[in-house]
């Protein structure tokens, strides 16, 4: 079979497979990845269109995919069909302002991260005898929020740009982190969402050709 022009990369965060909106009526988790892993395959026999996973990331997914049972008929479909690569991290150039801009946010992060905390603290002396696990609780979600919202907060998300950049491939998220990243870093990027009808959508065009 010659090879076909398109040729598309695409970089796949665990979000894609976790997502709810890749699912169809009142498809499963499970049956939602097996039939996105089908879309993959077939796009890549048809049409040679490669989809990536940094092991960091693969290694997250995995696990998170066996502790919901997603049975190992699947998972052998992801290790078939779903290509990990570690990204060149010494290879691939960032431009210093991404990372003085990335110091610059976390820095704001941060501040506005203690406020949190003061504000917690303020709540629970003012109450007197208020429940320090709702105190906890609220202050854990806020901080979260604040610090970790919109935001590259892992080694995984790192990876994933990283290897996105060095293969001039699309990104695929959910992660609202990411796609900010994303653009920042100049890269193609799409929403998990909306990733399985694209595969469908270049599968039926290259059948009317």
């Amino acid at each position: 079979m010659p090879e076909h022009p398109l040729k598309q990369r695409f970089v796949l965060d665990t979000s894609v497979f976790l997502s709810e909106e890749i699912r169809v009526g009142d498809e499963g988790l499970e049956d939602a990845i097996e039939r996105l892993l089908d879309s993959i395959a077939t796009a890549k026999l048809a049409l040679n269109i490669s989809c990536y996973i940094p092991p960091s990331v693969h290694d997250e997914l995995t696990a998170i995919l066996e502790e919901r049972g997603v049975s190992e008929p699947v998972l052998s479909k992801l290790e078939t069909w779903v290509i990990k690569k570690n990204p060149a991290r010494f290879e691939v150039m960032i431009p210093a302002d991404l990372v003085y801009r990335f110091i610059d946010e976390m820095s704001g992060r941060v501040d506005k991260g203690l406020r949190v905390s003061e504000n917690a603290v303020r709540e629970a002396s003012d109450n007197g005898q208020a429940d320090v696990g709702t105190v906890i609780s609220d202050l854990r979600s806020q901080y979260r929020s604040t610090l970790r919202r919109g935001v590259l907060d892992s080694r995984e998300d790192f990876d994933l740009l990283i290897l996105a950049r060095e293969l001039d491939a699309g990104v695929v998220t959910e992660d609202t982190g990411i796609i900010n990243w994303a653009e920042d870093f100049g890269l193609r990027y799409l929403r998990g969402r909306d990733f399985p009808p694209l595969l469908e959508s270049y599968l039926d065009a290259s059948e009317e050709m």
